[in-house]
């Protein structure tokens, strides 16, 4: 790698700066010296031609944009010079042709899960507690209080010292010295011991959902919720229904049985319109709940190939070192698991858009790259219908630090998906089944992605982003991991793994890769807790069609 650009592929007509260049400071790439008369930040993009207006910009080896203004070689791209700009896609012409990495060393090795009955193997053990509606969710609340602090899963609360020095000053009449009073480190407070040693934990999900919308929300929500009961990493749901919503107990049963017709886990459903007091349906699924507790508590880990693995794919406050550093090397884990047999989670359509064409011509058949072309298709129309486009993606964020347009964003976004076939194309909120490399309709919106991706099976997360994010989810751990160190040292709290070294020339994707699927091991067994599980981050969003990008 050279030192202070990149150029990710032959095709293409900009250059990457890895370091700050600055204004003259001349620059030798391929026998060429390039002198750029404006300052170059780290990971944004300069001109290795000149450019007309209309001149197409390829990064990658694809189009991601399109000049709008002259510019000069060796010229900073802005978002006031190039414009957002795809390339057309068609069907699938001919077969693809894939050479898996090798893992003879990793065909034996395994990792430690609960195995589920229907042969789904978890990576933690939780028990789920569920509004059907909205209108629960005051009742969830109070369930949670309840359960986590008397049975010893409540999060430490960190900051309860802090407020209680600052009440203190108020109290003595001494309000002049809050704002310079030095407060108390954040210091974790002794736990009280767990009731229930086998189970990591009991998550109570919250939602807006479940009736006042469109019956396509209500129903995906009962799809999304029959994924996280059924998924690997949940022993048994307790589930609240008002009565009268639109996400009826039948929809959600129904939901169940497409995913798994001889469903088995303990399920509690209590409706209150039904119940008669509210402190009866409470009293009900207090003991039910515990009664399903003591249930769950006699799981086991035992030993399961690494082939029970789904792994969702995923990228946020992603920069331009995104599509350089962390992306491609969970690309190659990816590629990794999917040679041994497991399962993999490409989503955020949006963020696919302008390499549909090699994802198409991946796919193992005619009929999956169909499926994705109309999925593709349909959710663009849905955001036209709203007066929005995948073209509005990218956040402030994202352009500031490089990502200047959508498919630019999408080029290196799919890096996350690796090289190996696509073998399925999942429509939201649908359950993966089909081993190999899954394509999941889904927003590029964190929370509402990782949801999703959860609720389809994964049951690990690799997260990759540039700028930082605390993302995390309820029943499946999220590992974190920084495109550069720079955010590796400054957010050390949220992250897990540093891909920064690949940006620095210290070490290649594929040495990356096979170090991020160690880790991944070591996080399926329990062994190790990502910095999102320790800081209890627990998002749950579900998607409303065609609003979110």
């Amino acid at each position: 790698m050279h030192p202070s650009v990149l150029q990710l592929d032959s095709r293409d007509n900009v250059l990457i700066a890895l370091t700050d260049l600055k204004s003259g400071e001349r620059v030798k790439f391929g026998g060429r010296n390039y002198t750029p008369p404006k300052n170059v930040p780290a990971k944004h993009k300069f001109a290795m031609r000149s450019f007309g207006v209309g001149d197409d910009v390829i990064m990658y080896g694809v189009l991601v944009g399109r000049a709008v203004k002259p510019i000069a070689a060796g010229e900073l791209l802005t978002t006031s010079n190039i414009h957002h700009q795809a390339a057309p896609f068609r069907e699938q012409s001919g077969e693809y042709r894939w050479a898996p990495p090798d893992v003879s060393r990793r065909e034996h090795q395994t990792f430690l899960g609960y195995r589920r009955s229907d042969g789904q193997v978890g990576t933690r053990n939780y028990w789920l507690v569920v509004p059907l509606v909205f209108c629960e969710n005051k009742n969830i609340q109070v369930l949670k209080q309840a359960l986590e602090e008397e049975l010893g899963f409540a999060a430490p609360q960190r900051y309860r010292g802090q407020v209680a020095e600052l009440a203190k000053l108020y109290r003595e009449g001494q309000v002049g010295k809050i704002d310079v009073h030095a407060l108390p480190a954040n210091a974790v407070p002794a736990q009280r011991s767990r009731l229930f040693e086998n189970i990591d934990g009991i998550r109570f999900l919250l939602h807006e959902g479940g009736c006042g919308g469109t019956r396509e929300d209500s129903n995906n929500l009962c799809g999304l919720i029959a994924g996280y009961i059924h998924h690997p990493n949940v022993a048994g749901a307790t589930v609240l229904s008002l009565g009268c919503q639109h996400a009826q107990i039948a929809i959600l049963r129904d939901e169940i049985r497409k995913r798994n017709p001889k469903f088995d886990k303990p399920l509690f459903i209590l409706e209150q319109q039904r119940s008669g007091s509210e402190s009866a349906m409470m009293s009900d699924a207090i003991r039910q709940t515990f009664v399903g507790l003591v249930e769950a508590n006699k799981a086991q880990r035992t030993p399961a190939p690494l082939a029970d693995l789904c792994v969702g794919l995923k990228c946020g406050g992603s920069d331009g070192f995104s599509g350089i550093s962390a992306n491609p090397a969970i690309g190659h884990t990816a590629d990794l698991l999917v040679a041994l047999g497991g399962r993999t989670i490409l989503s955020e359509f949006p963020e696919l858009c302008g390499v549909e064409q090699e994802l198409i011509n991946r796919g193992k058949s005619k009929s999956v790259g169909n499926r994705f072309i109309q999925l593709m298709r349909d959710y663009a129309a849905r955001a036209a219908a709203v007066r929005s486009g995948f073209d509005m993606n990218p956040s402030p964020g994202n352009m500031r630090d490089g990502l200047l347009t959508d498919a630019m964003k999408s080029a290196g976004a799919a890096k996350k998906g690796g090289t190996s076939p696509v073998t399925a194309v999942l429509d939201y909120p649908e359950y993966s089944t089909e081993p190999g490399l899954n394509l999941q309709c889904t927003p590029g919106n964190d929370v509402e992605c990782v949801t999703a991706q959860v609720g389809a099976g994964a049951n690990v997360v690799l997260f990759t982003t540039g700028l930082g994010t605390p993302t995390g989810n309820p029943i499946a751990p999220v590992v974190k991991l920084s495109t550069n160190s720079d955010l590796a040292h400054r957010m050390h709290d949220i992250i897990d793994i540093d891909t920064g070294a690949v940006v620095a020339g210290q070490k290649t994707v594929e040495h990356m890769g096979e170090g991020i699927l160690d880790l991944v091991i070591q996080v399926a067994n329990g062994e190790i807790r990502t910095k999102a599980e320790l800081n209890a981050q627990e998002d749950f969003i579900p998607w409303k069609r065609g609003v979110s990008l």
